[in-house]
């Protein structure tokens, strides 16, 4: 199983809206076929496996079949995996987690079952869940896992009070950094960031994975999304004037100028967007983008931004780097600005926090949880280096 799950994070960034998968054959202790799901639409992982044996000259006829989420079983863009594993008469199947959506969680299981196939379940199913996070999440609420990212100071300031920001991390960390672009699906970004950094919020260091890919065809650029209430996106951003421009989107107000409007318009699709206040409306927008399959949302600031995400109870990981040094100043800008949160009871609690180091920075990865009053806060512990 811990070989199925290394080959199913080769389909890092390539397979949404579908789960990364992994699956492998073995027979006689010997491994007979293994493969991984590597784009949404093309076969699934065990079918890849079924067919790597059939290349090899092995029968999978009384084999066990391990494989990192449930087999399918419902007609999709694919048959269904059941059919397949039941007609090539293995003998068992070891599985690390169910399908995450209710309608199908345990019905594969019972098919093969029926079929007089062995089942066992909850090999590595912590690893297999942490590796579809983002996948389970849109699959049950059908909206965006949401991560922040931020490159701070170890004071926690993202920019100078005249919005000097690179770099703040070194390459290691920023190497990193566009990792994580490439296993989102859109990454969002505030106007105030677009007029300081003109950012190009793209994947620009190579895919270290691509060299054991079957095809070494980089991934799509993920989608570039912006919230700008008030049309205020110069036409020549990056974001709005580069060869990706087809894969931005500019969230406005439905009050927005509408020359403004009809300019950007001109260039990216513009969506007009209620308003809760004087903000845009977050959990709109969430809905809306969780319709057009984006399941993992990298949310890349500003500090205001970020801090409507978490006052609002939207986000649901943070991945923060920061770097040895200590800006200082009132004016500098912070990575969460906003109100604040008026109480310790109300503060965003995290957990599952694992400590990481890249060069000379360090980076903090943990999932958010609803505060729970009259509970300490979670203290975070090392977990070791990158």
């Amino acid at each position: 199983m811990g070989w199925a799950l290394r080959l199913a994070r080769r389909g890092w960034g390539r397979t949404s809206p579908n789960p990364m998968v992994g699956a492998v054959l073995v027979k006689y202790g010997r491994l007979i076929g293994q493969g991984w799901h590597q784009r949404a639409g093309g076969p699934h992982a065990e079918i890849v496996a079924l067919d790597d044996a059939s290349r090899r000259g092995e029968s999978p006829n009384g084999a066990t079949l391990y494989v990192t989420l449930e087999p399918c079983s419902t007609h999709g863009r694919t048959p269904p995996c059941t059919d397949a594993l039941i007609a090539a008469r293995l003998q068992r199947v070891v599985v690390a987690t169910t399908d995450p959506n209710p309608c199908h969680a345990g019905r594969g299981l019972e098919l093969l079952r029926r079929a007089g196939l062995e089942v066992h379940l909850g090999r590595h199913a912590d690893a297999a869940t942490r590796l579809n996070e983002a996948f389970n999440h849109w699959i049950v609420h059908r909206t965006p896992f949401v991560t922040l990212k931020a490159a701070m100071t170890l004071d926690g300031r993202i920019a100078t009070a005249r919005g000097e920001s690179k770099w703040i991390t070194g390459p290691a960390a920023r190497i990193h950094a566009h990792h994580l672009r490439r296993s989102a699906d859109a990454i969002l970004v505030g106007v105030n960031t677009v007029l300081a950094d003109d950012p190009a919020l793209t994947v620009r260091t190579p895919d270290p994975s691509a060299t054991r890919r079957a095809s070494t065809t980089p991934p799509p650029s993920p989608r570039r999304i912006i919230l700008d209430s008030r049309a205020r996106t110069p036409l020549s951003a990056q974001a709005i004037s580069d060869p990706f421009a087809n894969r931005t989107t500019v969230f406005v107000a439905c009050h927005a100028p509408a020359r403004r409007v009809a300019a950007l318009a001109r260039r990216v699709k513009v969506v007009p967007t209620p308003t809760r206040g004087d903000r845009l409306d977050l959990a709109w927008i969430l809905h809306r983008l969780g319709q057009e399959n984006v399941t993992h949302l990298l949310v890349e600031g500003g500090g205001e931004v970020h801090a409507s995400f978490l006052e609002q109870g939207l986000a649901h990981r943070i991945a923060f780097f920061y770097a040895p040094k200590v800006l200082g100043g009132r004016a500098a800008r912070p990575a969460v600005s906003g109100k604040g949160f008026g109480t310790r009871d109300t503060l965003p609690r995290l957990v599952q926090l694992e400590w990481r180091t890249f060069g000379e920075d360090l980076f903090l990865t943990a999932r958010l949880a609803l505060p729970n009053p009259g509970s300490p806060l979670v203290r975070p512990s090392r977990v070791g280096p990158a």
